[in-house]
């Protein structure tokens, strides 16, 4: 079983995240930070993680450490579903367009972490969101994950139209990279022999 659940606790953020990378993509996401939680629910419903996420941060100071902290509790239990990652196809990519957004997503589950961001949301704020959490999200993910990532905006005049284009371009990557090889169901995706 692909599952994994973890808890976080700082002096910031106290975080809750159950995966289970085998899903259909069900969600039941609570941070306190509503555009987020529409962005997790997003990542879940494409790439078919069922995800559980429920964390308390210090939102009266800002958004930033719930967002950060939460990528980061989300990579490490991504991390640990995958295990030693045998069988998967490890690579995956998609070019998503969301009406004026097109945002390409190409990853590796290699265990090596990288983060390349070509993005510039127009405007500071989706609402009351800081735009520059989407990066810090992302970071925070590929770090723990230990993915390699690249992101680019092709198009786009429209903040949240670009940063949900984004949620849900990884999400369909993920979806590629996470599923089992058919034909190499029992072998680790690599000439080294680990990952």
């Amino acid at each position: 079983m692909r599952r994994a659940e973890i808890s976080r606790k700082t002096a910031e953020t106290k975080i809750e995240v159950s995966l289970d990378l085998d899903g259909t993509g069900v969600y039941d996401n609570q941070t306190g930070v509503g555009f987020f939680d529409h962005m997790l629910d997003q990542l879940a419903r494409h790439s078919l993680i069922d995800m559980r996420v429920r964390c308390a941060g210090d939102l009266h100071i800002d958004d930033h450490h719930t967002v950060e902290d939460v990528g980061i509790a989300i990579g490490q239990a991504l991390s640990e579903a995958v295990g030693d990652k045998r069988g998967i196809r490890r690579y995956g990519s998609c070019l998503l367009p969301m009406d004026d957004a097109l945002v390409r997503a190409a990853l590796d589950l290699s265990g090596r972490s990288f983060l390349v961001w070509k993005m510039d949301l127009p405007t500071a704020k989706i609402g009351t969101f800081d735009t520059e959490l989407v990066r810090e999200f992302f970071q925070a993910l590929s770090t723990h994950a230990g993915i390699t990532l690249h992101i680019e905006a092709l198009d786009g005049i429209n903040s949240h139209h670009m940063a949900e284009a984004t949620f849900k371009a990884v999400a369909r990557a993920l979806r590629d990279a996470l599923e089992v090889d058919p034909r190499k169901a029992d072998a680790i995706p690599s000439t080294k022999g680990a990952l």
